[in-house]
Formats: structure tokens, C-alpha cells, sequence
């Protein structure tokens, strides 16, 4: 059976991987090299150089590829280097249409970085399909779209925005780190990239920071393949590895996110001291019909908003849990707690965070796999 018969819980563990040629090892080796001997001048058996290739990180790759459905994975040394490589495809004079509640590291990048080189962004709420299109001119070059939206969780219809990329002949990239390949494939439903911050879910354990993009088209590709050893932002053997041996569990712990992330939202909706909660999974919640329609699940990122509460009771709440650990990040096994104002949204104004609805008390919560009983009574002595 090849690879691409496989389903999704088959690919995380065999998806493009191969048993290794030296001596059969299961797992791909660490190859802890900075470069390859040669036999001749370009005489190599695949790789030169470590920057260029190396068979850890050829081994991520061809997983990556798998898992979204592409044909061509790139590994990067963190979520925003990917991202990084993706704006280099562009020129000064071109523009991006974006979403307005972005994740606040995209949004230095775009506006502190990439702006002062003549490449101009706009952000609008993207779960509003005319609102892209009313942005959309003839400089426009690419739609980067995140869904769900990271903290507010909306969604946005992959399909239409594909629709609406290809009348215009735009490229879309969507960062599918929240949701992950189990729950959503973009490329599937027309997307051109699929970016991750696999530092997250697919890494899964908080112990590497890795970022991955994956595209179906050989010339995209092969672009990005250019920028990507030119500007050498790429991961090293080790957190290939890590990030690989995260991927084959990815299903399980997915599934028991998921789980927990519901029994956490529903608890949440109806505690008297909340005021307001954000999870796709919610018939109430905005788009939901079309998170029924392109996700296999609703997650386990969640975000609330305390009755009554300022900035300083919503630090005082994530600095209360026990369970819950207070960091940046998000995905991994154990449960995370965050204040978005003031760790990963910190970059962007204050005016323009609190317009997409990232007001001071708002919590942030990446569920863990941990048992939801001490999850939710961890929760219930933090709120009081």
C-alpha cells in the first residue's frame, strides 16, 4: 500500500518514512552532521551540506508532506521563519491581505519587518469573505489567512478564500497550527501553502521550536526551497527528530485535546463568573457551520473572558492555577494558561488589539491531556 492510501492515523506513524538504508533503523537517525564527503567535486550521495539537506530533517519533510496531504514539506527553524520565507516571495509595491485578529508574532513580522521593505499588509476580519474581497486590488498579491484565529478563535471558510485567491490569482497560505492536518487540510480545500509553528501540536512535548510549511505545486516549491537555503533559517537534526517522533502520536493526543477541550468549554459556558467563551465547537459561536464543515473536531484552544474583570483579575486568575502552567506556547501534553494582552499579543497596540476583541481580561488556554477533572477543578479554585 503506498503512502498516499494511507488514512491520517497511519500517515503520522509510516507517512514518507522508510526503514533506514543502512541498517534497517525504525526511527530515521539522528544525522549530527555539518556536511558529507564527497567522492568527486559534486560527487555526494544525496546531500553536501546541512544547510542544503540533511537526511533528519529529509525525513520531517517527506512527513510534513504526508500528514497535510502536499507533496513537498519544508522544515524551519521556527513557525515565524516559515513565514519569514513565505513573504520573501514577494516584492516591494505588493500587498497581503490579512486577518485582523492575527497571532502577535505575524503581526511584528509583517508590520515591523516586512513593511520598511515596501510590501504593505492589511488586516481585516476575515471570517467575512466580502471583507477580503473589498481589499483585494491589483498589487495584491497573497491572502494569509489562520484558522481558527488565534485567541479569538474564529473561523474562516478555506474554500471561499481559495475561491477568491484564484479569481484574482493569488497565492493563499494558511497557518493550520491550531487546528493541525487531523482536524483541517487547507491544501485540500485549495489552499497554496500550509504554514505550522510545529513547535506546537506536532511536536506536542514543549521541547523543540521547529516551523514547517507545506505546498502541492514543484515551482512554488521549489522557490521555497531556494529561500530556504539561502536565508538558512532551518532546523537542525535534533529537533527534526523530536518534532518527527511528536508527529507519530499526534492522532492520539489529538483526540484527547479535543475531548478535553470540549468538556472545558462547556464548563466554562456555564459558570456564573463567565462572561464569555470562544470555541469553534459552540453552535452560537460565529461560522460555526463551516468549522462543522472543514474540521474533524473543534480543538483544544479555548479563550474566556471573566465577568466583570480588568487586566489585573485576569493575572491574577492564570497566576492562581496549579495544574494549568502559566507560558507562552501553546499544544504540548500539559495544559498552558495565557494572558494574551500581555505575553503573545503584546506586540500589537493596544487600540488595534482590543478592535478584534483581545481586551485586557482575556484568558487564553491551550487544554493538555491531562485527566479534565483536575483540569476543570484546577480552573474552578483559580476563578473562585
Amino acid at each position: 500500500m503506498s503512502n498516499k492510501e494511507l488514512k491520517f492515523n497511519s500517515k503520522t506513524i509510516h507517512g514518507g518514512q522508510h526503514p533506514d538504508k543502512a541498517y534497517g533503523a525504525v526511527m530515521p537517525p539522528i544525522y549530527q552532521t555539518s556536511t558529507y564527503a564527497q567522492t568527486t567535486p559534486g560527487g555526494h550521495q544525496g546531500f553536501e551540506y546541512s544547510r542544503s539537506g540533511n537526511p533528519t530533517r529529509t525525513a520531517l519533510e517527506n512527513a510534513l508532506a504526508s500528514i497535510e496531504n502536499g507533496n513537498y514539506g519544508l522544515a524551519f527553524a521556527s513557525g515565524l521563519s516559515a513565514m519569514d520565507a513565505v513573504i520573501k516571495l514577494l516584492e516591494p509595491g505588493d500587498e497581503v491581505v490579512s486577518t485582523n485578529d492575527l497571532y502577535g508574532g505575524s503581526y511584528r513580522l509583517f508590520k515591523q519587518v516586512f513593511e520598511k521593505y515596501g510590501i504593505n499588509f492589511h488586516f481585516v476580519g476575515m471570517q467575512n469573505i466580502d471583507a477580503i474581497a473589498e481589499k483585494i486590488n491589483e498589487k495584491t498579491k497573497l491572502l494569509w489567512l489562520e484558522t481558527p484565529t488565534n485567541p479569538m478563535m474564529n473561523v474562516i471558510d478555506i474554500m471561499a478564500a481559495s475561491q477568491l485567491a484564484k479569481k484574482h490569482d493569488l497565492l493563499l497560505a494558511v497557518d493550520n497550527t491550531f487546528a493541525t492536518p487531523y482536524l483541517q487540510q487547507p491544501l485540500d480545500l485549495g489552499a497554496d501553502i500550509v504554514m505550522h509553528s510545529a513547535t506546537k501540536y506536532l511536536g506536542g512535548h514543549s521541547d523543540v521550536v521547529v516551523g514547517a510549511l507545506v505546498v502541492k505545486d514543484k515551482n512554488l516549491a521549489d522557490k521555497l526551497y531556494f529561500i530556504q537555503n539561502a536565508s538558512g533559517a532551518v532546523c537542525g537534526p535534533m529537533d527534526s527528530f523530536l518534532t518527527l517522533r511528536g508527529i507519530k502520536t499526534l492522532h492520539v493526543r489529538m483526540q484527547r485535546h479535543c475531548e478535553n477541550g470540549e468538556a472545558i468549554a462547556k464548563y466554562l459556558a456555564s459558570h456564573a463568573k463567565i462572561e464569555k467563551v470562544y470555541w469553534p465547537g459552540f453552535e452560537s459561536h460565529p461560522n460555526h457551520d463551516v468549522a462543522k464543515s472543514q474540521m474533524n473536531g473543534f480543538g483544544g484552544m479555548i479563550s474566556f473572558i471573566p465577568k466583570g474583570s480588568s487586566f489585573e483579575d485576569a493575572v491574577k486568575i492564570v497566576e492562581k492555577l496549579q495544574v494549568f502552567t502559566l507560558a507562552e506556547s501553546l499544544g504540548g501534553v500539559e495544559s498552558l494558561a495565557g494572558h494574551p494582552a500581555s505575553m503573545t499579543h503584546a506586540s500589537i497596540p493596544k487600540e488595534e488589539r482590543e478592535k478584534s476583541g483581545v481586551v485586557d481580561a482575556l484568558i487564553r488556554l491551550s487544554v493538555g491531556i491531562e485527566d479534565v477533572d483536575d483540569l476543570i477543578a484546577d480552573l474552578e479554585q483559580a476563578i473562585g
